[in-house]
């Protein structure tokens, strides 16, 4: 059996949708599976069960990587084309089997949505990812054991997105000291290459025995494997915070201008915190540009994010006991 999977462009809707290809390894083990994707997900999702190719959609003019896609499908048949993308494609590729995504119409959370491409009944499959060997040793080594981590996501695709940098730091601080929810703990920062001067106060106000700065220092499935080692992870809205929620650790994630009720981060050990302005608050403010990259998180406190993560933690640690 061969099913091509089209999963999307960026990292936050491709992991949100993992869970729908883990549900269709676990539901045809003796499927090949074909994925197409954007470059930044591609990493993650070519470490999933049974994958033959992963084929990277680099965006090209004139949808041309949309024509280099079929000119690499068309020559295959196959029994299930599975298209989050609800493109043409799958109408122009010999299948036994079609299921296109439709549109949002009711405003489901994504994973919700993406389960319904294949109605599949409540609750809808939780995001999850894949590690091999080499990348949780590569994960011990920048870090070790002794002591919590506080993973950290302090940048996004957006500067609208950005909680205030220093307010990161002020609240890492606050958690990480004697008398915080993680006393005398580590503080790990990622991001990509590109975001290391938004970061880079947040760098330079944390002890530097009690930093690990891996921005743009590792690739993502260690990234992964490195967020699977912490005791919580705080970011902005952003596929890093979908990895970690991914992952099973307690993550709490930082709204203003996106929708929560789309993308928040899944699972039990999840939660969210947002601005006081609400979404559609922001939107509709006649200063509001997607252009500009001012953030628009200013309304979010120091004390109501603490808050959050102190009753994040306590009912993470209570379902553990």
């Amino acid at each position: 059996m061969k099913i091509l999977f089209i999963s999307h462009n960026r990292l936050g809707d491709a992991v949100l949708s993992t869970g729908l290809l883990a549900h269709l390894v676990r539901a045809y083990p003796e499927a090949r599976l074909t994925i197409a994707c954007g470059p930044a997900p591609a990493p993650l999702l070519r470490l999933a069960p049974n994958v033959d190719t992963v084929f990277v959609m680099e965006k090209a003019p004139l949808a041309g990587h949309w024509r280099r896609l079929w000119q690499q499908a068309v020559t295959q048949r196959w029994d299930l084309v599975v298209d989050l993308r609800a493109s043409l494609l799958a109408w122009l590729l010999w299948s036994r089997q079609r299921k296109v995504l439709r549109p949002n119409a009711v405003s489901l959370h994504r994973v919700r949505h993406v389960a319904g491409v294949l109605n599949l009944p409540e609750p809808p499959p939780a995001p999850e990812l894949w590690l091999r060997p080499e990348h949780e040793q590569a994960a011990g080594e920048h870090l070790p054991a002794g002591g919590p981590i506080l993973a950290l996501g302090p940048t996004a695709n957006w500067g609208g997105k950005q909680w205030p940098i220093e307010r990161f730091l002020h609240l890492a601080r606050r958690l990480i000291s004697p008398g915080g929810l993680l006393p005398g703990g580590r503080v790990a920062v990622f991001g990509g290459l590109n975001e290391r001067t938004a970061a880079q106060p947040l760098l330079n106000g944390l002890p530097g025995d009690q930093l690990i700065d891996l921005i743009g220092r590792i690739d993502l499935p260690v990234v992964l494997a490195c967020l699977a080692r912490a005791d919580c992870f705080i970011g902005n809205d952003s596929g890093l915070m979908h990895m970690a929620a991914a992952v099973q650790v307690p993550t709490l994630g930082l709204f203003g201008p996106s929708r929560e009720e789309l993308y928040a981060p899944w699972g039990d050990k999840a939660a969210f915190v947002r601005t006081d302005l609400g979404f559609d608050d922001i939107r509709n403010n006649p200063a509001y540009d997607y252009c500009c990259q001012d953030s628009w998180m200013d309304t979010l406190s120091i004390e109501k994010v603490e808050t959050a993560v102190h009753a994040l933690l306590t009912r993470a640690r209570e379902t553990a006991e």
